[in-house]
């Protein structure tokens, strides 16, 4: 460990005001306090310039799978890093991108036999919405060129760019960017602690997907593709989809010729307990997004995968104008692709998925404590993905206001005792890596625990 410079940390943290605009991160707010500068990691754990631990419970949002410094991707890197950084992708291969689009294609859904690269979740959703446009354009000598709309939920988050902004649905984050925007079709998300069709938990996700097929219905002409987060939508809030209804939007979308994009960013590479969240359902998507967990935390890299049905729209002569024009710099990177198939041999060969069962329900278990903290209102969880809403009231269901920032709140206290999180509002999210042990994954239940404890005890309705 390096020796602690006051001096240099002084300095750091003074640059740091002065020069860095973080993002999702209200700055007048961030330059009042000191930053918490992250100068190594080591397996579960990130450690400041002060030598102080700390378990890193969001995976360094949602992206590291096996731990930090992990001595097999390290070689990876190494050894790639030796034969050559980068070589473009427009014209010519090589050789990572080639093993990885293979190794992609034998552990993804059935049917997805293409895969396209880029650098993060926003930009793979970009893609699959271009190739879906153009798909519709181009299919039976351009026959169903007025299906250029899509459909997503609301409260949806599929990235930042422009187009995946325009698919999103949380105005928090995409209501200022509305005049900038493409118009599209929205359906209710199954959001059952609140359900926005007024229905009980057990009766809202018919009544959402009632509403769903009664916008395809009624628009399907126009309906290009749905894109969908399968099983949790994670920036609205950790938000689990009932059981069966990611099948039966695949269903809806067969019914009325609507592609169906699965955005598998933040549920891919383990998140829910297996290895894509498709799985847990059986479904197969026309096109698929994964980032995040595909090289372990390591690198930025995303693909989008699709099928052959999609793929052969695209084919013509060059004069045909039927090319994909879309590309980035960086699209396929060699280092990125050499670090993912190490990730991936890791996933394997330590038979990661299977290790997560135990994790799970030890999630699961330790849980069911929260109850006890009245003003927990909601615990939602998929494998390791877990969504604690907090509010002020639990029989009402009445929120905090926004001016208490009662999230942020717990999440400073959590860093104090030693745990990383991040809140989405005043819902914590607790997105362990998944390599963690059952006794790491025990402390980071036990120190939200008591965070949550020290925020929220003696306020109206917490019984003190």
């Amino acid at each position: 460990m390096n020796k602690y410079d006051s001096q240099l940390h002084q300095q750091l943290i003074d640059w740091d005001k002065q020069y860095v605009w973080h993002p999702f991160t209200a700055m007048l707010d961030y330059n009042r306090c000191e930053p918490l500068i992250i100068e190594q990691g080591e397996g579960s754990y990130l450690i400041d310039m002060e030598g102080n631990r700390y378990l890193d419970g969001i995976s360094s949002l949602w992206v590291n799978v096996h731990g930090h410094c992990r001595p097999e991707l390290n070689a990876a890197l190494i050894e790639q890093i030796n034969q050559i950084a980068h070589s473009t992708l427009l014209g010519l291969a090589n050789v990572p991108s080639i093993k990885l689009a293979k190794k992609l294609v034998e552990i993804t859904p059935p049917g997805l036999h293409k895969v396209f690269y880029s650098d993060a979740g926003a930009t793979a959703v970009e893609i699959a919405l271009k190739i879906a446009f153009q798909y519709w354009q181009q299919k039976d000598a351009g026959q169903y060129r007025q299906k250029t709309k899509f459909i997503s939920l609301v409260e949806a988050y599929h990235g930042d760019t422009i187009g995946s902004v325009s698919v999103g649905g949380m105005d928090l984050y995409h209501q200022i960017f509305r005049p900038l925007l493409f118009n599209g079709f929205y359906a209710p998300t199954p959001y059952c602690y609140r359900c926005p069709c007024g229905q009980s938990q057990d009766n809202c996700a018919r009544e959402c997907l009632q509403h769903l097929e009664k916008v395809m219905e009624e628009h399907h002409q126009e309906i290009a593709a749905m894109i969908i987060e399968p099983l949790v939508q994670g920036a609205a809030g950790m938000i689990v989809a009932p059981s069966g209804y990611l099948r039966r939007v695949r269903e809806l979308c067969d019914k009325y010729q609507i592609l169906i994009i699965a955005d598998e960013v933040a549920v891919g590479f383990g998140r829910t307990g297996r290895l894509f969240a498709c799985e847990h359902e059986q479904v197969a998507p026309d096109l698929m997004c994964v980032a995040k967990g595909i090289t372990g935390g390591y690198l930025p890299l995303a693909a989008t995968l699709t099928t052959d049905e999609v793929y052969n729209a695209f084919l013509g002569e060059p004069w045909e104008n039927k090319t994909f024009f879309h590309g980035h710099t960086y699209t396929g990177n060699p280092l990125g692709c050499a670090v993912a198939l190490a990730n991936l041999n890791l996933i394997e060969k330590n038979d990661l998925i299977g290790s997560l069962q135990p994790k799970v329900a030890l999630l699961e278990e330790g849980l069911t404590k929260f109850h006890e903290l009245v003003h927990v209102g909601d615990i939602r969880q998929k494998g390791l993905m877990v969504g604690l809403e907090l509010v002020q009231d639990r029989e009402t269901r009445q929120p905090y206001s926004p001016q208490e920032r009662i999230g942020h709140r717990v999440i400073l206290e959590a860093r104090r005792r030693g745990l990383i999180l991040r809140p989405l509002g005043d819902v914590l999210v607790l997105m362990p890596i998944l390599s963690m042990s059952l006794d790491e994954l025990e402390q980071v239940l036990s120190i939200t625990y008591a965070s949550i404890k020290q925020v929220t005890e003696g306020r109206p309705g917490s019984g003190e």
